[in-house]
């Protein structure tokens, strides 16, 4: 038991070097072009219908997430959310491949998570994510103020999860429900529908 614990937390430690790898190549990439390049807000509408569905309908999931947009292509993100038995937190960085036009407002996504859970009874689970999707900006508006100029977006756009669980439990009783993750799996999949503001 103690050498699947020591796995466990190599793959947790190797995931978070991953998660800030990519945030140091994404500083790196923005040397000679504008760094900041807004900020997003998106809430997840599809979690609270497909939760109840997948799992037992009993279970509600709610969460949000936040994003800063760096050299047109990078994407650090946060995600926070909360089910019914307890929360959840997700940090990690999405890519934006396409080179062609790299400033349009439209992108794909691919990109990696490190996830914790913590629910009721203290019971904690942590797991990596590799994510892939897509956002289209529905509506953008401008206006003159003091300052200059001023624009704010709204998008919408889906996101496909792939999900490792890293912890396994040794007490005698563990929860088969990890917000954030789905059933206690090895591994598991899992959506999101977003709609989002851009400032």
């Amino acid at each position: 038991m103690k050498d699947e614990k020591g796995i466990y937390s190599h793959r947790v430690l190797g995931w978070i070097f991953l998660s800030f790898l990519i945030f140091h190549f994404s500083f790196s990439f923005a040397k000679n072009d504008t760094i900041y390049n807004g900020t997003q807000v998106k809430l997840d509408i599809a979690s609270p219908i497909l939760t109840p569905a997948t799992h037992q309908w009993q279970k509600q999931h709610y969460e949000v997430a936040v994003n800063v947009r760096l050299a047109k292509r990078w994407y650090p993100t946060a995600e926070l959310g909360y089910a019914t038995n307890g929360g959840f937190m997700r940090l990690g960085c999405d890519l934006n491949p396409l080179k062609k036009h790299p400033e349009s407002p439209h992108a794909l996504l691919v990109g990696v998570r490190c996830a914790t859970a913590v629910q009721e009874g203290g019971y904690t689970d942590c797991w990596g994510e590799i994510v892939a999707g897509c956002q289209v900006e529905i509506y953008k508006g401008e206006w003159q103020t003091a300052k200059g100029e001023r624009s704010m977006s709204f998008y919408m756009g889906w996101m496909g999860r792939f999900k490792c669980l890293f912890t396994r439990q040794e007490r005698y009783f563990n929860p088969d429900y990890i917000p954030g993750f789905g059933n206690r799996d090895k591994i598991g999949w899992g959506a999101n529908y977003y709609l989002g503001w851009r400032f």
